[in-house]
């Protein structure tokens, strides 16, 4: 009965010969009636007039709707198969019906499209836009046939009792479907979104989605969706499905074939009604929750352009030429070990030469007692015609000849055999008193004006070597239980971001992100391998010295025994593993870079920087050095206010005052211990000591300070930290993290520069491997940080602010400028380890009362 009324209203209310009822339109009938069965046709005895127009495009339509009529517009059009036109839908209102808004409904062979104008939307704290133009994009459904007429109505519907005056316009749109490297521009609002079709052509798996735009804001969001119906084109769900991005001037989306079955997507732009998640201003909260906000014009013209991405030609020959450059250091390194050891077997030969018998040195060096080579083999090792022997004075005189053929100390049979007590006295008699506490008591020797080595490595060796190799089991064990959730966590993250095709989750250079599998930056992972096979190399080379140290303290080599710095390789083991764990969790962090997971990305370049200090450090003091738990302590202290920077430290007053403080009074107690050599005790009484001191040597006399190199060093440091102290809390930089590296780089550039300039004041020179490396280390760095300051991205600013940094490829097209910075300061920090390692070889041959500690 509801079917027959409404087919009777329908012939009763409509003017014009009968149309001829095809299946669509009986289906359009069918539609109308069910909805006033459902919906009522308003008061009773009301009817609601149903008025049905075939419509054309490109024709402006001016009509009135009311709550008593309803308008459906019929529009058909033939699709191809070999050819893809998009539909638009234009709709003005033209008059304020903002309490009663016009409602359009569009019906699809496979979807149904509503919307109200004025078109509300909704920003941040639920405050309304309203919008009374509306534009909207058919979507397409596919066809298997050739050629296709396929039909789709527009209701038009209100409830407002007046009338409220509209205009419809429906129109093609010829240029739908984007074009590999070839430019297209339009343009987009909250209200009046675009989106177009782009099918991957034969042979292209891979493409890179690039939108670029001249206005800042504003704010918009890209978004990649499959073909199909409907499509999420508006602000408030464009979220729902595919990958999508926000942007301001620039945005990137890698897109791949195996992801759309279809082989084909749709590049959707949409406007967002606000800019706070672009980082533009925030707007007026409303006084009142129904007050509407005008939007004003938020027009934003905008280019896209689809261009193919890399093959996988391009991955191997990345993947190559990363494995090449690090392999070449193999590869010197062992050419150099090989040089060494052909080296050393020659010196072995006149150092045993030094210990033998006349007759025995002779005969290994294959001459006669008058340095002629003997003309048969049976005069080897016999007495000459003449019944004379080599003298000693012959064979110090050859060996020492020999040495200094070939590059090596000077040094007499008498200095070797000297007595081991007599090479350890650095004691100055004239100043102290003869008794065994000189020996004994560390307040005597370590308050010496002038100390040497030998005062410092008085315990026992393998005391020593037990406690500095506890520092690498520990960073071992820390290392196996930071990675493990650090790995687990970069793998959550990348399949939430796989999952939800949230773009803005993970700070990658969009235009330089080449995805491998899951992986969606693979060639920033693959950068960091330097700093894990640099590391092993490192380790090896570590092990080699270590072997030959330990060989050389077998047969009691006495220039192993009490010549130059004590050899104590725990700290270079640590600092090896140190090396490659940065390069794991820097690949980590890269997986998906953002403040959460910055600190993965810092936390062993913290350790780096300590250890090379502490290093530095036990050349000149194995004694007192720091213990590895001590250290390791201090340093996660530094790791856990880096966390608490990242968290907190954003502005935040309170914060940076107890940071600077703390800061400041840790570079006095570190200062306190550094120049008292540990001879003082943090107790009651240190106030009561401290005001003695300044009147003894302040007022009563001006004295200088009895440690004048310790003492310049150590003000050079507390004006460094204390100026950084003091930039952090007026400033107050976003990136605490980085802040805090730079504090760590600053002490370590000082220290070292300390180091070098007091070991050429000391009169000791440096030798032509190590000198090679410290120039060659400090070019690199040079070069590292310029690539490091580029900035392509960074997470202290929205994901969109953070893409307008985006830029291409400039190596191979496969790494990008903070790629070159990994392979850099990957091998500055090697070279800056051989450094350390290499620095004091001249001291090999020197006793350890003649170096001085500083």
């Amino acid at each position: 009965m509801v079917l027959r009324s409404c087919w009777k209203s329908r012939h009763k209310n409509s003017s014009g010969p009968a149309p001829c009822w095809t299946r669509p339109r009986l289906a359009a009938l069918l539609w109308l009636c069910v909805t006033q069965f459902v919906c009522g046709s308003g008061a009773e005895g009301e009817t609601n007039t149903v008025i049905q127009k075939d419509a054309e495009f490109d024709v402006t339509y001016n009509d009135t709707v009311t709550s008593e009529n309803q308008t459906i517009y019929a529009f058909n059009h033939t699709v191809s198969r070999n050819k893809t036109e998009g539909v638009r839908v234009f709709v003005d209102v033209l008059s304020q019906g903002f309490e009663s808004p016009i409602l359009f409904v569009v019906r699809q062979k496979q979807a149904v499209v509503s919307f109200q104008v004025p078109l509300i939307l909704r920003g941040l704290y639920q405050r309304k836009y309203p919008y009374s133009h509306v534009g909207r994009t058919l979507c397409q459904p596919p066809t298997r046939a050739a050629s296709e007429t396929q039909y789709f109505f527009v209701d038009v519907s209100t409830l407002s009792s007046l009338g409220t005056n509209y205009q419809l316009r429906v129109s093609r749109v010829e240029s739908f479907t984007l074009q590999t490297d070839k430019k297209f521009s339009f343009t987009a609002s909250p209200s009046q979104p675009q989106y177009f079709k782009y099918v991957f052509p034969d042979g292209v798996d891979t493409v890179i989605v690039k939108v670029n735009s001249e206005m800042t804001f504003p704010c918009s969001v890209m978004s990649i969706q499959d073909i199909q119906c409907p499509v999420y084109d508006l602000d408030n769900n464009v979220a729902f499905i595919g990958m999508y991005q926000t942007m301001t001037k620039k945005g990137a989306i890698t897109v791949q074939r195996k992801d759309f079955p279809s082989n084909s997507f749709y590049v959707v732009v949409v406007v967002k009604t606000e800019d706070e998640a672009c980082g533009g201003p925030l707007r007026f909260y409303p006084l009142r929750p129904d007050e509407l906000i005008d939007a004003g014009n938020r027009s934003k013209f905008i280019d896209v352009i689809v261009t193919p991405a890399i093959n996988s030609e391009v991955y191997v020959m990345g993947m190559l030429f990363c494995l090449g450059i690090f392999l070449s250091f193999y590869l010197l390194t062992l050419l150099m070990t090989c040089l060494e050891n052909k080296r050393m077997k020659k010196r072995e030969v006149f150092q045993i030469a030094a210990d033998m018998s006349p007759a025995e040195t002779a005969s290994l060096l294959g001459k006669n007692g008058d340095g002629k080579t003997p003309a048969s083999p049976y005069e080897y090792g016999s007495f000459a015609d003449n019944g004379s022997t080599l003298s000693s004075e012959a064979i110090t005189d050859s060996a020492t000849s020999t040495d200094n053929n070939y590059g090596y100390v000077e040094q007499s049979l008498d200095s070797i055999g000297r007595s081991r007590q007599e090479s350890l006295s650095s004691v100055e008699e004239d100043d102290y008193d003869t008794l065994d506490d000189i020996n004994s008591d560390k307040n005597i020797v370590r308050t010496k004006k002038f100390l040497c080595v030998s005062d410092l490595s008085r315990k026992d060796k393998r005391i020593l070597s037990k406690k500095y190799q506890i520092y690498f089991w520990n960073i071992a064990t820390i290392a196996v239980f930071y990675a493990l959730p650090v790995v687990q966590l970069v793998i959550t993250y990348q399949t939430v971001v796989n999952v939800t095709g949230n773009q803005d989750i993970c700070f990658y250079n969009f235009l330089c992100a080449h995805p491998l599998g899951a992986l969606s930056a693979f060639n920033n992972i693959l950068s960091n391998l330097g700093y894990v096979l640099l590391g092993l190399l490192f380790l090896l080379i570590v092990l080699k010295r270590d072997i030959v140290h330990n060989r050389a303290l077998v047969r009691n080599d006495l220039n192993a025994l009490e010549c130059g710095i004590p050899k104590h390789f725990g700290l270079y083991y640590a600092m090896g593993t140190a090396l490659m764990m940065e390069g794991l969790l820097s690949a980590c962090y890269h997986v998906c870079p953002n403040y959460t997971n910055f600190q993965f990305d810092t936390s062993f370049m913290y350790m780096i920087a300590g250890l090379c200090m502490l290093k530095l450090y036990q050349k000149r003091h194995p004694d007192i050095n720091a213990s590895a738990y001590t250290a390791y302590a201090c340093l996660a202290g530094v790791i856990f206010f880096s966390v608490l920077g990242v968290v907190f430290g954003k502005g935040n007053t309170v914060f940076w005052i107890i940071f600077s403080v703390i800061h400041i009074l840790s570079t006095m107690l570190l200062s306190t211990q550094l120049y008292y050599m540990g001879r003082w005790r943090l107790d009651s009484g240190m106030l009561r000591r401290i005001v003695y001191v300044i009147y003894t040597d302040c007022i009563r006399q001006c004295s200088g300070p009895m440690y004048i190199d310790r003492m310049v060093l150590l003000v050079m440091g507390n004006i460094v930290n204390w100026s950084l102290a003091a930039y952090g809390l007026i400033e107050r930089p976003n990136d605490f993290a980085s802040y805090l590296l730079a504090i760590a780089i600053c002490n370590l550039l000082l220290y070292f520069a300390f180091y070098i300039i007091m070991k050429l004041r000391s009169g000791e020179r440096i030798q032509c491997l190590a000198l090679v490396c410290i120039l060659f280390t400090a070019v690199v760095w040079g070069f590292a940080l310029y690539f490091f300051f580029q900035g392509l991205s960074t997470w202290q600013k929205t994901p969109a602010e953070s893409r307008e940094h985006n830029r291409d490829c400039i190596l191979l097209s496969f790494f990008d400028d903070h790629d070159i910075w990994h392979f850099l300061s990957s091998i500055a920090m090697f070279g800056s380890f051989l450094v350390l390692l290499t620095m004091d070889d001249d001291l090999d041959t020197v006793q350890r009362d003649k170096i001085l500690a500083f």
